[in-house]
């Protein structure tokens, strides 16, 4: 009886509910007491690329920060078609290629205007000294806005390039599976469409997709994917091919046939989830509006706080046990100190 009683007392003072709640579960939340800070006054950046010790971050305004051995060198990106750097948009995803040792090669996603009209695009960039020039297009066209670009760019285990596109802020799209936008697409490296693609001719890997800005592979090679929800109802998705994800038809809790209903949504709490990774059974996701790291556990749909008070999260990288994440308080959204943004790193 002894054990019970501490066993409740514990779970009303931490706030952790008992039963089913739906799909809005969470545990005690904890905080990570070892945080390091590896670089600082960063501005917006996006993504986080890293090979070696040297680190390579995107920014929203169009640069290439380079860190390593605690310097920090900002390098130029030099594309066909100018960054755009309005609303939600700019340079967003970031990743170096397989072979980027000998090859100095990456790929990247941002925002360019074509006439009157925001877009994105997925390029392949090359390093040359202090420099990233762009050396092919991948992928053009994608619809984009001052919201709702999308942005993440991720290679998987089948050596695929994925990308997640939100809906430009014009929720039709999501559903039509002639566009771009409201996706995620998946391509070789070289920028065809798959044969094994889910649709004959279609970059379209998902759809139904409201504005998705995580992507993560467990060991397994299952995809999971983040994505913002409207009026809270943020998502953690599993992602099948050719599945229709509902957005704008449904959200939460809500289901319609033919449609993906989420693992895991936040009820009336707002997230606004953006970079993801997973190890060992738990995604760890980056939040914005949320300000904190949290981790989803695939098996027991436990959620975590694992870091927080650093303000608005964008993305994270685990390596060997070691979380790197990136702060957004310079987006517009947040509320900047004369140190932010911020690269850290946290021993998990």
């Amino acid at each position: 009886m002894k054990v019970v009683l501490y066993v409740i007392i514990v779970g009303l003072l931490s706030g952790c509910t008992f039963g089913d709640n739906s799909s809005n579960k969470e545990s005690i939340e904890t905080s990570s007491a070892a945080v390091e800070v590896l670089a600082k006054n960063l501005n917006i950046p996006w993504t986080i690329a890293k090979q070696n010790e040297t680190f390579y971050l995107s920014q929203r305004n169009g640069e290439i920060i380079e860190i390593s051995s605690n310097k920090k060198i900002s390098q130029n990106v030099a594309v066909t078609k100018n960054v755009h750097h309005e609303g939600e948009g700019g340079l967003l995803g970031f990743i170096l290629a397989p072979d980027f040792e000998t090859t100095n090669h990456a790929y990247a996603y941002h925002t360019y205007k074509d006439g009157n009209q925001i877009k994105n695009r997925i390029v392949l960039l090359e390093k040359q000294d202090q420099t990233w020039i762009e050396k092919d297009i991948i992928l053009e066209g994608i619809p984009g806005g001052r919201i709702h670009n999308g942005g993440r760019i991720k290679i998987g285990p089948d050596n695929m390039l994925y990308a997640t596109t939100g809906d430009s802020g014009n929720s039709s799209l999501s559903q039509d599976k002639n566009s771009l936008a409201g996706k995620i697409l998946r391509m070789t490296l070289d920028g065809n469409i798959s044969d094994d693609n889910p649709f004959p001719n279609s970059y379209v890997f998902s759809y139904g997709h409201r504005n998705p800005q995580g992507l993560a592979w467990d060991e397994a090679g299952t995809l999971y994917s983040t994505e913002h929800g409207q009026s809270a109802h943020d998502e953690i998705n599993f992602i099948k091919p050719g599945s229709n994800y509902g957005w704008p038809i449904i959200e939460g809790d809500e289901q319609a046939r033919n449609m993906e209903s989420p693992i895991y949504h936040t009820g009336e709490v707002t997230w606004a989830p953006s970079g993801i990774d997973y190890s060992n059974g738990k995604l760890y996701i980056a939040t914005l509006r949320d300000s904190k790291i949290r981790s989803y556990d695939l098996s027991t749909e436990a959620v975590e706080i694992v870091h927080q008070n650093n303000g608005r999260m964008r993305d994270i990288s685990i390596i060997d046990d070691v979380l790197f994440t990136i702060t957004n308080n310079r987006d517009g959204r947040g509320n900047p100190s004369k140190d932010d943004d911020q690269l850290l790193r946290l021993k998990l």
